[in-house]
């Protein structure tokens, strides 16, 4: 917190991308920062969010020129993904529902996942589980949570991705909400990690809830309760 206050009055980092917030995806926020929205429609819309971010985050991978011919035997100028693979890493609970937008625009997308919970002692959060495929050290990674409030949960999942030989500047980091200040957290301790996400929020309150916010996503999605000191990073941190 102390790290992102001394950076608040900055400017947000040109390492973070936000989706054009069109009338389309204006509409969607709506839907799902209401607290009156059914869990039914806060899943759909979700969903969608999901899919244009994903979507959105592809065009950062890098591409080469390529030519093809067409059924009508002309050639066609193109481009064609030039990494090795594409990987997708989910921070859980939240980050898993964005698994199934990635598969959907990804064709054999490996998927791997992390546990973060909070140290109810110190308050750090503390890594449980961890599944990653192998070689994953070749591949450009997609780290995907819903919501960051402060980017602690997001931190360690990145430390954890670089201590497996993942080069920084082949990370994504999605998220559907960000606050300010886990932008500038994540971007001042990785500079070359990639920050996408449909919108940023300026205030993180004492409880470290975004404001205004979206609630606790994985509550709201799964349909459970959330305990009454959740913060918006504990939807990685409180499984």
């Amino acid at each position: 917190a102390a790290l992102a206050s001394a950076h608040q009055y900055h400017p947000l980092p040109q390492t973070l991308s936000v989706l054009k917030s069109t009338p389309q995806v204006r509409g969607m926020h709506t839907i799902i920062r209401n607290k009156e929205t059914s869990r039914d429609e806060f899943i759909f819309y979700s969903k969608r969010l999901m899919r244009l971010l994903i979507e959105h985050a592809l065009s950062f991978l890098p591409f080469q020129s390529c030519t093809v011919q067409t059924p009508q035997g002309q050639d066609y100028e193109g481009r064609t993904y030039s990494g090795k693979q594409i990987t997708g890493v989910s921070i859980l609970r939240a980050g898993e529902t964005m698994e199934p937008a990635l598969r959907a625009v990804c064709k054999d997308v490996r998927i791997g996942t992390i546990l973060i919970q909070t140290n109810c002692n110190t308050g750090e959060p503390e890594l449980h589980y961890l599944r990653l495929p192998k070689d994953i050290s070749e591949d450009h990674v997609i780290l995907m949570d819903c919501t960051v409030s402060t980017g602690a949960a997001a931190m360690m999942a990145v430390r954890v991705l670089l201590d497996h030989d993942v080069p920084e500047d082949k990370i994504f980091l999605l998220s559907l909400l960000m606050a300010e200040m886990g932008v500038h957290s994540v971007a001042y301790a990785f500079p070359r990690v990639k920050i996408i996400t449909t919108a940023v929020d300026k205030k993180v309150n004492d409880l470290f809830r975004i404001i205004p916010g979206i609630g606790n996503f994985g509550d709201r999605y799964f349909g459970t309760d959330a305990p009454p000191d959740w913060s918006d990073d504990e939807d990685a941190l409180s499984t």
